[in-house]
């Protein structure tokens, strides 16, 4: 593992000499720990061009140590600026970039006012951008989550019955990722069933499970940091004829998203080649979000997979395809699987059934 912190630090060192920025800091969370290897709340990482510093508490220094064997570990006590001037100092920096799709105003003030550089600057999507394209482990450990939802689905399809409330469906989703090793969930948990399923973020409320609903489940397990994300929308009972002919367009329109996913696509292309088929069929008003999103250190990133979509996906990248067809009063469906753009043929994560399931 340490090979690959190495790799990430050459990795955003060569986009800092191209942008002229001598250093840069790193806040965010997620974005330290894909830099450093390092899982604590509470750090922010100093790197320039010769070092690489991780500045944390009393309470993570050993750990720091230990996962981010590449870093220089720096404990600071009361006021971290004076830690980080005496680095910029130390290092003769003039540009330093932050974080600023992450940094609070507030913060910013601070930082810029006490902080001795020329030039304090955004760094924008810099990290971002690396983390986009994802390495062998990455997609390991994703594959993990993943496998970790689909187990959960095989589960829960044993469990709901009529008369159990949607927070109860919810709550053993989620104790079930947990026993097969997850650290938590990617998300809050949907359950919507009836005609709340025509909330496509209809998180599980006290509702009770009837006979002749539709229930769409959206979840998804965190395993060693990565994130997997799943739909799947089953019947209890014989379903409403509507409703089993939109589970047929939707399930149809998945496969096509899935055949654009290919190196080379614009983003908001793929998202086309499943949106235009729910449209040929009548219900493009009911298709409301876009097609999907990465997923990876977080369960959104990039690339986002919509008409507002602006990269090209390349190899290496995981994204969600998840169309669905949503109608008030009746309910609504929804299909998603975690796939890797591999070349012109996806490699696709998920594995639960897709076929319509009546309980």
């Amino acid at each position: 593992m340490t090979d690959i912190y190495t790799s990430r630090l050459k990795n955003i060192r060569s986009k800092m000499i191209s942008g002229e920025i001598d250093a840069i800091l790193v806040t965010k969370r997620v974005n330290y720990m894909y830099l450093s290897g390092f899982t604590g709340t509470a750090a922010i990482l100093f790197i320039s061009r010769d070092r690489a510093v991780l500045l944390t508490d009393f309470r993570y220094e050993e750990q720091a140590a230990h996962q981010a064997p590449d870093y220089e570990i720096v404990r600071y006590e009361r006021d971290q600026f004076e830690d980080i001037n005496r680095l910029v100092k130390d290092e003769g920096v003039n540009r330093l970039a932050f974080e600023d799709n992450h940094l609070s105003y507030s913060q910013y003030i601070k930082y810029s006012e006490k902080l001795d550089v020329k030039e304090f600057v955004p760094l924008g999507a810099m990290i971002e951008e690396l983390r986009c394209i994802k390495d062998p482990t990455e997609i390991g450990l994703i594959e993990k989550a993943v496998e970790i939802a689909d187990d959960a689905f095989t589960h829960i399809l044993g469990f709901i019955r009529p008369g159990i409330t949607e927070t109860e469906v919810a709550d053993e989703l989620e104790y079930h990722m947990k026993r097969l090793g997850a650290e938590g969930k990617s998300f809050e948990t949907i359950v919507a069933s009836g005609k709340r399923a025509s909330m496509p973020h209809g998180v599980a409320s006290d509702k009770k499970i009837e006979h002749g609903d539709v229930i769409t489940l959206d979840f998804g397990a965190i395993y060693k940091g990565y994130c997997s994300d799943i739909t799947r929308t089953v019947f209890i009972g014989k379903p409403d004829p509507e409703l089993e002919n939109i589970y047929g367009i939707v399930l149809a329109a998945n496969k096509k998203g899935l055949e654009a996913v290919r190196s080379g696509m614009p983003a908001k292309e793929t998202d086309l080649a499943a949106r235009n088929f729910i449209k040929e069929a009548g219900y493009g008003d009911y298709f409301g979000h876009g097609l999907g999103h990465g997923v990876g250190l977080e369960i959104h990133e990039d690339p986002t997979l919509s008409f507002k979509g602006d990269m090209v996906l390349k190899d290496g990248m995981v994204v969600t395809v998840e169309p669905g067809i949503y109608i008030s009063d009746i309910g609504g469906v929804r299909i998603e699987d975690v796939a890797v753009v591999a070349g012109d043929t996806p490699q696709v994560l998920t594995r639960s059934s897709k076929e319509l399931i009546i309980l």
